[in-house]
Parts: structure tokens; sequence; C-alpha cells
């Protein structure tokens, strides 16, 4: 399980398709981390076509839930590590003989509960109150204490390089993802792993490209993380540069939508090739690590991270804030100089018509869109002329969780 860089023949990955936790965030989108709710038998639609198109271009595509149903299955040892996980998880509230009664019942009878419902459990960490009685018989309340919404972007929860780096999720909301996939990186696909333990760091922020990778730094990846990260052993490279994520110079601060991740404004399609905002790019600082004989890193420079990129030799193409800000640079590389990339236009009508943005962002976008015609990322001119191969598929609805086919999936082997 090595990856060297974005561009690299893509291989495998896992996705997670979303299923019943979607419920929670379609009826709170904000506090679940979404931009905006949506339509959620379209996006599962969407989301098997993107699996479709990954697997007729060659990708085996894991599903994270068939991954742990069979393996849970056809391995009794994992089954029972399963069961464990779940006995830990699953919470009870009420007297404490009704608590110690039905903890007991769990452990006698999870052995004859079927192995989808012990993954359902993972995903919405189930809580059953025993307090209330009604006629002298006792009355459940069933809670889910915080059901992993967010689970279906499988990039975030760590990164591949030379091991799997299983990342700390800085949102309270997404925290509980590393157990459900560090726990399948070790017992299911055996991997090298290591996790970062003082720092926030997420995949999202990781840009593996080839002798360097970079790491973004910001809304979710903080400074230790990405230091810490360096420090891993996982992270074979002769450089490693870390970014500070930016904004627009209109925007008076910070502004999440901007740059949650670095890709969600930077991408590599090709070898020699970028597809970002280069006024973001320009303005993101960035400090050049080298790498030392013990295998650690030395700062050796700061620059910006589009003049880092044009000294390395990479083109630039150019996002307008229009295509930017409707996950553009969140495509999926498949091969070098081949993409699977959203239909940008659809997800702007969509943002614009939910009134995502502020009034100033929005002109801006509006202007932006007039300016281009119509022909926005990935029909542009510069994506035309630029020789990139684009396969374009519709997430316009799944978006709504904030992220593109980059986001969906882990890449766990490129050659």
């Amino acid at each position: 399980m090595k990856i060297k860089s974005e561009w690299g023949r893509l291989n495998r990955v896992i996705m997670h398709r979303p299923g019943t936790e979607i419920t929670y965030a379609m009826l709170a989108p904000k506090p679940f981390l979404f931009e905006r709710p949506f339509n959620y038998s379209i996006a599962k639609r969407e989301h098997e076509n993107l699996q479709t198109v990954l697997e007729e271009n060659g990708v085996h595509v894991d599903i994270l839930e068939d991954l742990i149903v069979n393996g849970a299955e056809k391995n009794s040892s994992f089954r029972r590590k399963l069961e464990e996980k779940i006995l830990s998880l699953v919470n009870f509230y009420g007297t404490s003989e009704s608590m110690e009664n039905a903890r007991k019942d769990m452990e006698k009878n999870i052995g004859y509960v079927d192995s989808l419902s012990l993954f359902q459990a993972l995903i919405m960490e189930p809580s059953i109150d025993l307090k209330e009685y009604v006629a002298g018989i006792q009355y459940p309340r069933v809670y889910s204490n915080l059901p992993l919404a967010n689970l279906y972007f499988m990039r975030d929860q760590q990164a591949v390089s030379s091991g799997v780096l299983i990342g700390n999720m800085k949102m309270q909301q997404r925290k509980k993802e590393t157990d459900i996939t560090s726990f399948v990186f070790r017992e299911i696909l055996d991997a090298k792993i290591k996790r970062i333990n003082s720092g926030f760091f997420e995949g999202g922020d990781f840009m593996p490209a080839g002798d360097f990778c970079l790491i973004g730094t910001g809304n979710r990846t903080n400074e230790a993380g990405a230091e810490e990260a360096m420090n891993s052993g996982i992270f074979d490279f002769d450089r490693i540069v870390i970014i500070s994520n930016p904004i627009y110079s209109f925007m008076d601060g910070h502004d999440i939508m901007v740059n949650m991740h670095l890709d969600t404004y930077f991408n590599i399609p090709a070898a020699g090739t970028v597809i970002t905002s280069v006024e973001l790019a320009k303005s993101a600082q960035a400090r050049v690590y080298v790498r030392n004989s013990g295998n650690t890193y030395t700062e050796d420079s700061k620059t910006t991270l589009y003049q880092f990129m044009k000294d390395e030799g990479y083109n630039f193409i150019d996002l307008g804030i229009s295509e930017q800000l409707s996950y553009s640079s969140n495509f999926l590389t498949v091969s070098d100089g081949k993409i699977i990339a959203i239909d940008s236009s659809r997800v702007i009508e969509k943002l614009l018509a939910e009134n995502v943005f502020d009034s100033s962002t929005r002109d801006r976008i509006i202007k932006d869109i007039q300016l281009r015609k119509g022909k926005m990322f990935p029909d542009s001119r510069e994506i035309r002329e630029s020789g990139v191969d684009v396969i374009k598929i519709d997430l316009s609805e799944i978006t709504g969780g904030y992220g593109g086919a980059h986001c969906m999936t882990s890449t766990i082997e490129r050659t």
C-alpha cells in the first residue's frame, strides 16, 4: 500500500455508500457540517454512478460496508473483534439493575446479530434509555449519539503514502470516523498504520507529488498535526511543503467555504500540471522542509504555493471563483492526464439557489459566471486546451455535504 503521486495510475479506492445516517443531516444540515440539504435518493444514485465510472476505468472499488460485513462473515476472529467493538460502543441508561441486565442480554445475544446490523450500529452509535416504565413495562427510548453522516467523505480520515496515516479529525461530528477506518485498515487490509495524536490532520489536506508532497493547514489540519504527519515516518518524500490555506483578498476573514482542505482549491490532474485558483495559490504561504539522513525534516525556505509549483516547472490551469467554490478542484485523477470531474455549472446553480454565499461573494460569483458565458469547468477553454482528458459526471446533489469525487474516495493504491 504505497502512493507517490496524485497522478499515478489509480488502482484501488474505498468508498462508503451513504445510508440512514444521512437522514439526520438532512433535518439539520449545518450542525452536521453539510453545506446545504439535498435529495438523498438522487445523491445515492450519483454515488453509485461514481463507483460505476471508476470500475469502468479499471479501478477496484471496495465499499466500506462490504469490507466489514464480508470480513465478519468469512473470518470468525474479525467477527469477534467487531462484536467487542459494538459492545464497547453501545450505551444503556436507567437504574443500575436495568443497565446491568441489558448489558448482560446484549453480551449473550450479540452472537445472533447479523453482521450488517453490527455495521449499522457502528455508523449510528445507538444508546438505549431504559429509565421509563409504562404500566409496569419497561419503555425503551433509542438515541443515536452522533450518527456519522460525513463518513462518505472517505478521503479525510487518513492519508496513504508508504503506509497509512490515520488522522485526528478536528470536528466532534467526525471524531469517531477514524475508529472505523483504522479498524478496517488494521484488521482487514493488514496495513502498516500510524496515528496522529497531538495535532489535527485530515486526508483532504494531503497531496503527494513525486519527490515532494504538500500538506495544507487551516480549518481542519493545524500546524501541530502537519508537523506530526511530516515526522510520522509514513511520508516518504525528499521535501514536504506545509501550506497555510488562503482566502480571497476581498474577504474580511476566514471562510470555511473557501479553504476547508487543500483539495478544495488545488489539485493535480497530470505530471507537471495543477488546477487551482491562481489568486489563492499566490496568497497561500508555504514552508519547504527537506529530509535529513535520519528521515526527519528541517525547514529550508519560505515561499508561496504558486511560486513553489512554478519553480518546479508546473503549468497552471486557473479556476475562477465560481468554479473554485463549486468544487471544481475536487476532481479525482485516475491516471496521468485523466480525471473524473463534477459538472460545476450544475453545482453552482444549486449553491446560488440555496443562498449559500454572502452578498459580496455572490455578486463576484455571478460576474464570473457571466464572464465565462456558461463555459465553466470542466467545459472551459482552459481545460480543452490543456489536453487533460475529463470524464464529467453529475454529483450536484451529493456535493451538498461539501465535497466532490476526490473527497468521496479513499485512494489506497496507485502505480
